[in-house]
């Protein structure tokens, strides 16, 4: 899976006196496989380009094209399958639904997709159990604490073996001690699997941990570099 980013440009109020340019001209390549951190201060661009490469905002001009097919041109119910079955989202806040459990927070997704619920149940253990919460996940998001919470949050972007992963700011809310095992977990399932991730952050911790930076400042990349 390759991901092409070309030319793209997000401008919010663009027919107004104030226009903001949140990306703007953003050329930008990332093989499968990569482990990547889009870094820069807060309104750089970095949160509104994650956005744009996993479909849930459209450009304003510009275009994103994976493995050879543009999903700026999908209609929105493909971009909802897109979503569904490409694409693995970590917010900031967890996002997890509260009346649910962490094992049927995890089973939700690949419910939609169509998956019988003996094979939900048993990829939502494994999955669990890969990232320590054997013994949780029969509680609720209130009964986690915010580090098993974002946990829960990578196991269920994972379960439906999305192409990539798209983490916005996931250690933003974490202590040092949770952030560490946490990004332990993505490097092993980047290194064993192949996943793709991609940070939005400006997280030392997380810098530090990425095969590759890429920096923004006013809706444009200044420095893009392998460490």
């Amino acid at each position: 899976m390759t991901i092409v980013i070309d030319q793209l440009c997000k401008t919010y109020n663009p027919n107004t006196d104030f226009p903001v340019k949140a990306v703007d001209q953003v050329d930008l390549t990332i093989e499968q496989g990569e482990f990547v951190a889009i870094m820069g201060p807060s309104g750089s661009g970095k949160t509104t380009l994650l956005n744009l490469l996993g479909g849930l905002d459209s450009p304003t001009r510009g275009q994103v094209t994976i493995d050879g097919r543009r999903i700026d041109t999908l209609t929105h119910d493909e971009l909802i399958a897109f979503r569904r079955d490409q694409v693995g989202f970590i917010f900031q806040d967890y996002s997890l639904l509260p009346v649910l459990t962490a094992l049927e927070n995890v089973e939700f997704v690949m419910q939609l997709q169509g998956h019988s619920a003996s094979e939900c149940r048993q990829r939502a253990e494994s999955l669990l159990n890969r990232v320590g919460l054997t013994a949780h996940m029969h509680k609720r998001p209130a009964k986690l604490s915010g580090g098993q919470q974002q946990r829960v949050a990578v196991a269920r972007a994972l379960a439906p073996n999305p192409r990539f992963v798209m983490a916005d700011e996931p250690t933003a809310n974490l202590d040092a001690q949770s952030t560490s095992e946490l990004l332990d977990i993505m490097q092993q399932l980047n290194r064993q699997e192949g996943t793709t991730f991609i940070f939005s952050t400006h997280d030392p911790r997380v810098i530090t941990r990425a095969r590759r930076v890429v920096v923004m400042e006013d809706g444009r990349i200044t420095e893009d570099r392998p460490q």
